[in-house]
């Protein structure tokens, strides 16, 4: 059982082995490897930071829609003044000061959020002027939620691409370290995640009118440079869509984006469509108007078009984006780099040879020392490295430079391992005990330290992997998988070796 569960593992080390080397793996074979980080590959490493301002600026556009639908729906309908927005509030006049209470208790529900935090405080002032204003907590959790969401749709996007093992990670409050091994040009990257992907549809109305906005046309649209009134609020956004895909609009076959609503999304988009059939509406990307087609009949089906000069691979990359969701807050890069595989393939090199030169010189000495044992351990110290490369491989982990050094770490640690068996039996030896009487005590005795120590080093490795990132984790990856096959080679196979020794030569005495 423990050689089959050794040559498995070790065996699953091959096509890493055969790849590091630079030797070519046969296609039709299976090819589990591990895969090299940025340090090691080359790639693209990105900081993308976010503006916590935006996400309040939308929380409060949200609670004013909010306000408006729900004192409009009250009955009786609760009549007030235009809602002016500050900085973190907005206020509104109700023209009937004895509908007070009734506006608090249709407002109050939308006061608090899906959690236990306080996300707004009503107050009323000066009789029948209600202010609401945004609370300190409310928006931490709001910049918290939205740079969680953030990093996913971040993680979505790059896997749309099919790099493999991608390290996306928050640093801080409001920043996102990216980083693609095997990606030499960061454009693509930045182009990808760029755009926040915010789509929305808006109709349109006439210039100077109350409650409207002005947005500009793309520059790839039909009319760059010129602008157009929109209604500010109402319409529907691109968070109710269940997919998008990249077509041709079979009338000029020119590139399109075919997208689809749920099912709320799509009674939505219907019942805008039927109110406004004859009429303009916008179709809004990142604050910029791609086309703004007529309603010619209701929209029963939640499918619509997105067109507007596109071209193949623009559609493309707006169809990952759409599907992988839109990004709650505007992302700016405002740090980029790019490793080249030279240096990656230096560092492994370089790498190689220290862990090569260093195990070699722990072979000799290990088998000048303690003969057979040596010997022994010298073995174990080969499936060691291969059973680590083997885990590393069948779970797709990835090896940075410092899990290189995690590997001679390894290394040692399952040398330091053999070194304390071998003495221990020694000292039995000298105490006068039998072979196999000296052998059976060095082992145990010897395991108590080797397992209290690898159980110190395993907190440690988890902790730098629970805390630490990027290359950090590279290096208690390696650590913790290193504790358990160090032990499991140093101790379990090296003791099943020397005990099949024992029984098969029964000695009367030990070189060692």
């Amino acid at each position: 059982m423990l050689w089959a569960i050794t040559l498995t593992l070790a065996a699953l080390s091959v096509p890493s082995i055969s790849t590091l080397s630079g030797l070519s793996w046969p296609e039709q074979l299976p090819d589990p490897e591990v895969n090299l980080g940025l340090d090691l590959a080359g790639g693209s490493h990105i900081l993308l930071e976010a503006d916590p301002a935006e996400v309040g600026a939308q929380r409060l556009e949200n609670m004013e829609e909010a306000v408006r639908d729900a004192l409009r729906d009250a009955e009786p309908r609760i009549r007030h003044g235009d809602v002016r927005t500050g900085d973190d509030s907005l206020s509104f006049i109700l023209n009937d000061i004895s509908q007070v209470d009734a506006a608090r208790e249709e407002i109050l529900p939308d006061l608090s959020g899906p959690g236990l935090t306080q996300e707004w405080e009503l107050s009323v002032e000066d009789g029948n002027r209600l202010v609401i204003t945004a609370t300190q907590a409310g928006l931490e959790e709001a910049v918290d939620n939205a740079m969680e969401s953030a990093t996913e749709v971040v993680r979505r996007r790059i896997d749309e691409l099919g790099t493999r093992e991608p390290t996306i990670i928050r640093q801080g409050d409001s920043r996102i370290v990216v980083q693609v091994p095997g990606l030499s040009d960061p454009q693509e990257l930045k182009d990808l995640l760029g755009q926040t992907a915010n789509l929305e549809f808006k109709m349109v109305a006439e210039p100077g009118a109350i409650g409207t906005e002005v947005i500009p046309y793309a520059d790839t649209s039909d009319f760059p440079g010129q602008d157009v009134t929109v209604r500010r609020l109402g319409g529907l956004r691109g968070d109710r869509l269940t997919g998008a895909q990249a077509g041709v609009d079979p009338q000029d076959n020119q590139p399109v984006v075919n997208i689809q609503f749920d099912t709320q999304g799509g009674a939505i988009f219907a019942d805008l469509s039927t109110r406004n059939t004859g009429r303009q509406f916008a179709i809004i990307l990142d604050g910029e108007v791609l086309s703004t087609p007529v309603f010619r009949e209701p929209i029963l089906g939640g499918a619509a078009q997105i067109s507007g000069g596109f071209t193949t691979e623009s559609a493309n990359a707006l169809a990952i984006q759409l599907r992988s969701g839109a990004l709650p807050v505007e992302l700016t890069v405002i740090e980029e780099r790019t490793v080249g595989p030279d240096l990656g393939a230096d560092s492994i090199k370089r790498g190689t040879l220290a862990m090569g030169v260093g195990s070699l010189l722990v072979i000799v000495l290990m088998i000048a020392a303690y003969g057979r044992f040596g010997v022994y351990a010298t073995i174990a110290l080969v499936l060691n490295v291969m059973m680590l490369l083997g885990i590393m491989a069948f779970m797709n982990t990835t090896l940075t430079l410092p899990g290189i050094a995690g590997f001679v770490l390894t290394i040692g640690a399952a040398v330091d391992a053999n070194v304390l068996i071998n003495e221990r039996i020694r000292e039995e030896r000298r105490k006068g005990r039998r072979v196999v009487a000296a052998v059976e005590n060095g082992y145990r005795e010897a395991s108590r330290a080797i397992y209290d120590a690898n159980i110190t080093n395993f907190i440690a490795g988890v902790l730098l992997f629970m805390f630490g990132s990027g290359p950090i984790r590279g290096f208690a990856v390696v650590l913790i998988i290193g504790l358990f096959t160090s032990v499991f080679t140093a101790v379990v196979l090296t003791r099943m070796w020397v005990a099949g020794y024992l029984r098969a030569k029964r000695p009367t005495e030990l070189t060692i």
